[in-house]
């Protein structure tokens, strides 16, 4: 499963970048997210985040490793758990004087869940939705706190 939403918005492409490539703050752009604690690194390629977040009423952790950085390009993490692995990409460009930031994340999941993925395409589009608007949001209120 794929999911993929762009927002612009009137922030530097650096500080948007920034902002986004600290896997941390999806506490404040990602509805879902409960936590999340940097485990090891510096925020570089290697390092590692513990991601809790709630979906359909139910917490689940995923541990996300930084595979790719490309400072004020692209940011790739890998999450994995027991039941899925999920492949998280922003990538950036300016629009002008305006940042544009799509956010990707491809879902393969494991196993006896790998049969009720489809099942779930309804609740995966409302996550969607919901980070782009927290995404959005969050990108925005950047360059009121500038």
């Amino acid at each position: 499963m794929r999911l993929e939403r762009t927002v612009t918005v009137d922030v530097p492409l650096s500080q948007a970048f920034g902002f986004l490539a600290d896997f941390t703050t999806t506490t404040q752009w990602d509805p879902g997210t409960v936590s999340t604690v940097r485990q090891h690194g510096d925020g570089g390629v290697g390092t590692t985040y513990l991601n809790t977040s709630r979906f359909l009423g139910r917490e689940t952790s995923l541990t996300y490793a930084v595979e790719e950085l490309v400072p004020d390009h692209r940011i790739r993490l890998r999450g994995e758990n027991k039941t899925v692995v999920s492949v998280d990409t922003m990538s950036f460009r300016r629009k002008g004087r305006l940042t544009e930031v799509t956010y990707t994340a491809e879902f393969t999941f494991k196993g006896a869940s790998r049969f009720l993925a489809p099942l779930l395409k309804p609740a995966f589009i409302r996550l969607g939705n919901d980070a782009e608007a927290g995404l959005r949001s969050a990108l925005s209120g950047l360059r009121r706190s500038a």
